[in-house]
């Protein structure tokens, strides 16, 4: 990222006493705002660890009882802004050596030092929270943790160095390997449980509760009980625990949380003196790496997600939604009529000429509903709302004063244009049409309409509550008004949209089908299924094949690859195999013990016919990967999509491709696979990768 360094938000911190009554000193108390709105977190750079560090002195002079440090309503800190910083090695080193000599006044201080967390604290806000001597945790702070290991990073500031040494290794590694490398941060009360909290306190007066239990762990009213570390077995047990989870999940991949590791280790019997300056070589040695580059590209993809969508194509503006109608009344439609009232709060309209169907249809609405309320992730009157926003009709005329609907009917052409024909007989000029397909033709589907121009293809990728992909597919005659109001419609939805061009299938499915068929071509030839399960271990995915075949569903894959067969058939095959599976409704190839180990479903053994001609791992990495350079290839010269960085986009928002991947054309890039293929990169040198000196 040399040559691309952005200018700094700076966080500024600012000291002022407060007088608590219980002591004879004051409390100085710094302050990090970086002057923006809530939904702008502080950040830590140069000139902000600079001012926190002036703020400690000032502090110090006001000859205080006890030194705290809180941040603004809603952000402790989220640590470093890499993209201001610089990552070459001489500046990592740099701003390394900086953020520890800040941060470790805090903890080297004769003064008691305090953490008062009020907003989110996670990366380098964690690492300066965990080097005070005490931690005060509101409640209410939405997220607690190191996401770094899942970003192919790791803790630059202190974290890998002070986390075992306050909870125990293993706690640690649950902290900064396992939860990381699973998406997950920490909840008020698991930081409690496990020792970084001190106390939680009730948001409403936070900082006068907090000052009140300031006064009394210095006064020694309250004490703050610390563990015994066990620096033998039980560290030993931690290390091992940690290298068998990266091995797991990154299959060496990711060197950033394998040097974590080494680091957990390192802190054991090593003071600071020396665990920082390790940590901060650790790091500018990762950085210097492809890897890591791709990781922060991938990153910054999701991070900016939204500039695209949030611009109206050519200035046309969205339409306002605010009657949403769902046609169909599978699964899909209940998803999508449930995000939408609980995101939009608008009354959505389900339809469906079965009443069968739709009665069952709004009764999974609300019994979703109902499982919310039970785990106490909606309130009681937020339950009421989206109940009485749901409600179903037998025929279109339910969906009359629709200003968008949404087609979630069976994946067959004439079925679909025939729907949306009628579909298009009860709304007004102004209601934009939607097709959910992942299969079919845009432009096709459109073929039946008097206005082609107001559909848009709306795909988004399962389990639509959880993850972010959805493709905006504009046909051969959308017009811009359609693609902006379907683009701030999953805005709202909390999509991230992705915008493409009508072709048969979605770009997701698209990629997948082509990657996955060559992995069962080589099956139906007679490659063991664990052979060809792990041949693509070496690319660090979070799940094999077949565990994919099983996320997307065997019914999907084959009927995305019978219609992308009818386009290419020179690409895609039809296995009889994969047939075979769907007939015999079998949604895996795996039997699954208690402890997830798999083996080999003996009907899917028993129903797959192969020949004998079995490949290697070898053979199956090369034949898919060369599968998925040719794909992206032909995408981007058919003007599907704009460029590499949408493909990588869906791949990471819809299947979950792992941040420390990079994305996929990176690694294609990485791995020659590219050039050998399609004879050129697809991504600049520099953009995913270390700068070329």
């Amino acid at each position: 990222m040399e040559g691309q360094v952005k200018d700094e938000v700076v966080t500024h911190a600012t000291t002022r006493v407060v007088e608590v009554p219980e002591l004879t000193k004051p409390v100085a108390l710094i302050t990090l705002d970086n002057g923006l709105d809530p939904t702008k977190p502080n950040t830590f750079g140069r000139e902000g660890l600079s001012s926190l560090d002036a703020a400690f002195d000032a502090a110090l002079a006001t000859g205080p009882a006890a030194i705290a440090v809180t941040g603004k309503p809603s952000s402790f800190s989220v640590g470093a802004d890499l993209a201001a910083i610089g990552m070459d090695r001489d500046t990592t080193l740099t701003i390394g050596k900086r953020g520890h000599d800040a941060f470790r006044r805090f903890t080297d201080s004769a003064i008691p030092t305090f953490a008062l967390v009020n907003g989110v604290a996670i990366g380098g806000g964690l690492e300066l929270a965990l080097a005070c001597h005490y931690r005060a945790v509101a409640s209410d702070v939405p997220a607690i943790g190191f996401p770094e290991c899942g970003l192919g990073l790791f803790q630059g500031w202190g974290g890998t160095q002070l986390l075992p040494n306050l909870v125990g290794a293993d706690h640690a590694v649950t902290v900064i390997i396992e939860n990381a490398l699973n998406n997950k941060l920490l909840q008020p009360p698991e930081a409690l449980e496990l020792g970084i909290a001190d106390v939680l306190l009730d948001p409403a007066d936070y900082l006068d509760q907090s000052l009140r239990w300031i006064a009394g762990v210095v006064d020694g009213a309250i004490e703050v009980p610390r563990p015994e570390m066990d620096r033998g077995a039980a560290w030993d047990a931690a290390i091992v625990r940690a290298r068998g989870i990266v091995e797991a999940r990154t299959h060496g991949a990711s060197p950033g949380p394998a040097r974590a590791v080494e680091l957990l280790d390192f802190a054991r019997h090593n003071d600071l003196d020396r665990g920082y300056p390790a940590e901060s070589e650790a790091m500018a040695d990762v950085l210097l790496s492809d890897e890591l580059r791709a990781s922060l590209y991938a990153m910054t993809l999701v991070q900016f997600h939204g500039v695209l969508s949030q611009d109206a194509p050519d200035g046309a503006p969205a339409r306002p939604v605010k009657r949403l109608g769902i046609v169909g009344a599978g699964h899909e439609a209940s998803q999508l009529a449930l995000l939408a009232v609980r995101q939009l709060d608008i009354p959505v309209v389900l339809t469906d000429p079965d009443q069968a169907r739709l009665d069952e249809a709004v009764g999974r609405v609300r019994e979703e509903v109902e499982t919310l309320l039970d785990d106490e992730r909606i309130s009681r009157d937020e339950a009421d709302r989206v109940r009485s926003l749901v409600s179903g009709s037998p025929d279109d005329e339910g969906i009359r004063d629709a200003d968008f609907v949404i087609e979630t009917v069976d994946e067959d052409l004439s079925v679909k244009q025939r729907v949306l024909a009628e579909v298009e007989e009860h709304v007004s000029a102004e209601c934009v049409l939607a097709t959910t397909t992942s299969a079919l033709s845009v432009t096709e589907i459109a073929g039946e309409l008097r206005h082609p121009e107001r559909l848009v293809g709306f795909h988004s990728a399962n389990p639509i509550a959880e993850l972010p992909l959805l493709e905006v597919i504009r046909a051969d005659r959308t017009d811009d008004a359609t693609v902006a109001t379907a683009e701030a419609l999953g805005d709202g939805l909390g999509k991230s949209c992705v915008r493409v061009s009508g072709a048969p299938a979605s770009v997701l499915h698209r990629v997948l089908a082509r990657f996955l068929g060559e992995v069962v071509a080589t099956l139906d030839e007679g490659t063991p299924f664990e052979v060809a399960d792990h041949a693509l271990d070496s690319l660090g995915l979070s799940m094999s094949p077949l565990d994919l075949l099983q996320l997307i569903g065997p019914p999907v894959a084959l009927r995305v690859t019978e219609s992308l067969h009818g386009c290419f058939p020179d690409r895609f095959a039809v296995s009889a195999n994969l047939q075979r599976l769907v007939e015999a409704d079998r949604t895996s190839v795996w039997l699954r013990d208690a402890e997830g180990n798999k083996t080999l479903d003996p009907e899917v053994a028993a129903l797959w016919r192969t020949d004998s001609s079995p490949s290697t791992s070898a053979d199956v990495l090369d034949r898919a990967t060369a599968a998925l350079a040719d794909e992206i290839r032909r995408l981007l010269d058919e003007g599907v999509v704009a460029e590499p960085q949408d493909v990588d986009r869906c791949l990471i928002l819809g299947v979950g491709w792992p941040f420390w991947l990079g994305g996929i054309t990176p690694y294609l890039d990485r791995a020659g696979v590219s050039e050998r293929v399609t004879g050129r990169r697809f991504l600049p040198q520099g953009v995913a990768n270390v700068p070329a000196n």
